[in-house]
């Protein structure tokens, strides 16, 4: 812990100090802010810092008051409701974890996790060492309570009468010390052997399980009451325990054993046992034999039982009975394959790929906690349910696309939709065979709504009088998305309910609409947006909101489409539709706004290209003082950076298009710049966005490149069906014109950069011009006639729908328009190339198999042509180990400040690194 006043906070590195560019050294030190929230009383913002490699500090700051604090390597923060307590885990340090794994020790040797236990207003740290979890109840009265780690085993004492008297261990599976602490008396107690446990969310009752001392305390489930003092044995009995579960007002739990203590059952035969805080001892509800109207069918162990809000429910997952291991059989005589049939509903790579997932699944059963009755909810015929937060309704939404999956050319088949009965089980279905979005059940479970793509038009369900409502239609409501691809077009969503199920809140692109779920006609715009192109959302400020207050003032975002302006207003007179703004201004204000729950006093980040999203603060509703409260990146005054600009133009149809221009601080006009044109779709709405310094999973960092004097154009992409090709080369191309009229550009030093469907359009442009000194391909689809029958590994999906409907845009099969595929795909026009090409393309990708980057790379290799491709083995799409993700960037880096800025090229581009020497040299050296 370490205490600081304001004004060393507010400290920033010497202004006189020289500036010098970003380099790739600086990225780990740089800070993300996160974990922030604002006390009850709203007195205190805590937040933390988190460096990209290093040790975090968590910040408390008084926004009444002039001193802060900060304690290193806290997490998991959790306030108490009278905003005198803060409770969070302390991680050892990285150094410890780096020393730990020098010495190659074991996992439970590892250095452990602390707690925290924080008085705020006093500045006083307590720590608890060597803590596996901990739970701070949500209404605590001054309790928590603890789950050690379990306690190293000491030297095994080998004489006679040690052997004598065997000593239990703590374990993982035995479990440990379970201890409950008063942060207020510092009183403590401890229960042995404890491995699940749950505090009521007033921290008056404490359920735990555990394997017991096999003397003086008993394997089973205890309740200890921490205002009395009394403990009580609800449950003997031995087993593995899986969870313990409670209802919202703390009198009812749920808890999932597997009474199988030799561990060599084949299947579990879970059992959900139910206590309330008035009966002696826990009744068994379920098993495999208290399942109705399901044959052998069991209680999962995978699915956290749920009460209702209510208490009237007790939600819990069932699953049919499995096949069985032979084990007469030797593992020498069992023959793995896969049998793909052409009558598969689902394909056999989306089988393997989500095999974990379906050998855990749950099909839904709920429990009436008045009539003591079990109904299965969900079934193999229909599988899916959806419930509302609060989970009190009568019915719940169930779905089922079992005869639509086999479809594998969508990626969104249709859908057949059910209501069930909590009561009896009952599926009605609502409508069938359509493709869907938004589905949802409003919070008292009135309504159902939906986005129909079909009609582009939302519909809602009347659960009582089963009737349905179509609520849009295109002339009195703009309700799809702008779109080009050959697919239905998506919605833009919802805002929600307002209390009572009274209304419900529906977007457009640009506005807010009201409409009545009883009456199609009672139709009403709430903002104006699309008149001056403005987006206006609603921002949800009370954590645990399920529905909409509308006799409050609502607050709203707003973003201007034209200017890239953002801000906020509020919404009041729900009837009469009073809008005021509060702020709109050149930055990106944050869509997440943190309120104090019993104050005025909100807190919302703001950031530009050039301007680090810390948090601020106001006074309620009122942006005109704000106020920053955190200094996330000092060092960013010493490093040189950029601007960012919009810039429009026409392509050659005369469309205007938008783009983001990126250029280096203290820019002149009267120089040559190198330029590296990056693309992904349409990015001009992130004009304001902050961009990290930070080594790429895959890209360009803007701000790395800005700083190190390159220009960086960043166009928008429109696209016509059947051409992503050719669209994408009339947008960029008549971009880059657009810019080399200003004459501050190098045309001789022009570099393009993207990755998987940029990278697929980079190899496309360089065979259709030569004006690029460089091109960077990620993850390329070289070969679309090849692509399309393939395979995304990651999710097993057919790649069909891809060209067919989505990103690709083709809009026809293969066999529909083969020429069409041909026309699009790079690798048919290699010979055109005369631009260097360097990709990265991994071997582990499961989105662009990796064999379109060997496809490109071995024809132009067989055209003597300059190209790299860089495989980090076992990476995907994208790189997520950062040694890797520093690593090319680097290489980048080098590869077009060679070709770019005429600096020594690395010895991997020069020379590359034969199989020999790997990863003994990588290949970084510069060449003299």
């Amino acid at each position: 812990m370490k205490f600081l006043f304001l004004f060393i906070f507010a400290f920033t590195y010497n202004s006189f100090s020289q500036k010098r560019p970003l380099s790739h050294n600086d990225y780990d030190s740089w800070n993300s802010i996160s974990e922030t929230k604002i006390s009850n009383n709203g007195y205190w913002v805590v937040y933390s810092l988190l460096p990209q490699d290093g040790d975090s500090k968590m910040v408390f700051y008084p926004l009444m008051g002039n001193a802060i604090d900060t304690v290193s390597r806290a997490s998991d923060l959790k306030l108490s409701q009278d905003s005198e307590w803060a409770v969070f885990k302390i991680s050892p340090s990285k150094s410890q974890i780096k020393k730990a794994n020098l010495a190659k020790k074991k996992k439970e040797d590892f250095p452990k996790d602390s707690l925290g236990i924080y008085q705020i207003n006093k500045h006083e740290l307590e720590k608890i060492a060597n803590v596996k979890s901990f739970i701070f109840p949500e209404n605590t009265n001054s309790y928590l309570s603890i789950l050690l780690n379990p306690e190293k085993e000491l030297k095994k004492d080998t004489s006679t009468i040690a052997k004598k008297k065997k000593r239990k261990i703590e374990s993982d599976e035995s479990g440990s010390k379970l201890l409950l602490f008063n942060y207020l008396t510092k009183e403590q107690k401890t229960f042995p052997f404890v491995n699940q446990y749950q505090m009521d969310k007033t921290g008056k009752l404490i359920v735990f399980s555990t394997t017991g001392n096999d003397s003086t305390f008993l394997s089973g489930i205890y309740a200890f009451d921490l205002n009395s003092g009394n403990l009580k044995n609800i449950l003997r009995l031995k087993g593995n325990f899986k969870s313990i579960n409670v209802s919202d007002d703390g009198t009812q739990w749920a808890i999932v054993i597997d009474p199988d203590t030799t561990k060599k059952a084949l299947v579990k035969n879970h059992q959900l046992w139910y206590w309330k805080s008035d009966m002696a001892s826990a009744e068994l509800l379920a098993d495999s034999t208290k399942i109705p109207n399901a044959l052998n069918w069991k209680v999962s162990g995978d699915y956290n039982p749920k009460f209702s809000k209510d208490g009237s429910k007790l939600f819990f997952g069932t699953y049919p009975q499995p096949l069985l291991k032979d084990t007469t059989r030797l593992e020498d005589e069992i023959v793995n394959l896969d049998v793909w049939n052409w009558q598969d509903k689902i394909l056999m790579p989306q089988q393997l790929a989500n095999l974990k997932n379906d050998l855990k699944k749950s099909f839904l059963a709920v429990y009436s906690t008045s009539n003591k009755k079990i109904i299965p909810l969900a079934s193999l015929e229909i599988p899916q349910i959806i419930q509302s937060k609060d989970a009190n309704e009568e019915v719940v939404l169930a779905v089922s696309d079992e005869k639509y999956s086999s479809q594998h050319w969508s990626f969104n088949p249709p859908s057949d939709i059910y209501t069930i009965s909590t009561k009896d089980g009952q599926a009605t279905r609502i409508f069938e065979n359509t493709r869907i979005t938004n589905l949802s059940i409003s919070p008292e479970g009135k309504y159902v709504v939906w986005y129909a793509l079909q009609d582009t038009a939302w519909y809602c369900y009347q659960i009582r009088n089963n009737k349905i409502l179509k609520l849009t239609n295109s002339n009195s409501f703009s309700n799809y998305a702008d779109n080009d691809t050959p697919d239905y077009p998506q919605s833009y969503g919802m805002a929600g309910w307002t209390k009572e199920d009274d209304k419900v809140l529906i977007y457009d692109k640009y506005d807010i609409w009201k409409f009545d779920p009883n009456k199609n006609s009672d139709i009403k715009k709430l903002t104006n947006g699309r008149e001056n192109k403005r987006r206006y959302r609603y921002i949800q400020t009370e954590e645990k909101e399920t529905a909409i207050d509308i006799r409050k003032a609502l607050l709203l975002h707003i973003f201007d489409e034209t200017t890239k302006a953002s801000g906020y207003a509020t919404y009041t007179d729900f009837y009469e539709n009073k809008i005021t703004s509060l702020i709109l201004d050149n930055f990106s204000f944050s869509s997440k706004v943190w309120k104090a729950k019993d104050a005025n006093e909100v807190v919302f980040t703001k950031e530009a290209f050039d301007t680090f999203p810390d948090l601020q603060t106001t006074s309620g509703f009122d942006f005109k003082e704000m106020r920053k409260i955190s200094n996330g990146n000092p060092q960013q005054q010493n490093r040189t950076w950029g601007t960012a600009e919009l810039i429009k133009w026409r392509n050659l149809e005369g469309i205007e298009l938008e783009g983001i221009l990126y250029k280096p601080e203290n820019f002149d006009s009267t120089k040559k710049y190198p330029m590296i044109t990056y693309f992904y779709e349409k990015i001009s709405d992130e004009l304001n966005n902050y961009i990290v310094p930070q080594p790429a999973r895959a890209s360009i960092n803007f701000s790395y490149y800005a700083s190190n004097g390159y220009v960086v154009f960043v166009p928008n992409i429109i696209y016509k069906k059947g051409y992503p090709g050719p669209s994408a080369y009339d947008c960029i191309m008549s971009g880059i014109v657009k810019i080399l009229e200003g004459n501050f550009i190098d045309k001789t030093k022009l570099g393009i950069q993207g990755h998987s469907w940029g990278g697929y359009q980079t190899a496309y442009l360089i065979t259709k011009t030569d004006i690029f000194a460089a091109a960077e391909a990620g993850a390329p689809v070289a070969n679309m006639t090849s692509a399309y029958g393939g395979i995304r590994w990651e999710t097993g999906n057919s790649r069909q729908a891809n060209y067919e409907l989505t990103q690709s845009r083709i809009g026809a099969t293969l066999w529909e328009k083969p020429m069409v595929y041909i026309e699009n795909s790079p690798l048919f026009y290699l010979p055109n190339i005369q631009t260097p090409l360097l990709m990265m393309h991994n071997d582990g990708d499961g989105a662009v198999p990796w064999y379109q980057g060997i496809e490109l790379f071995m024809g132009l290799k067989r055209l003597n042509k300059p190209v790299w491709m860089i495989n980090y083995n076992g990476e995907k799409h994208g790189l997520t180990q950062r040694k890797n993700r520093i690593d090319w960037t680097n290489r980048m880096s080098q590869y077009f400040n060679h070709y770019l800025k005429n600096e020594p090229a690395p010895e991997w581009l020069t020379k590359g690194i034969p199989a020999t020497q790997k990863s003994l040299n990588y290949g970084l050296k510069l060449n003299e």
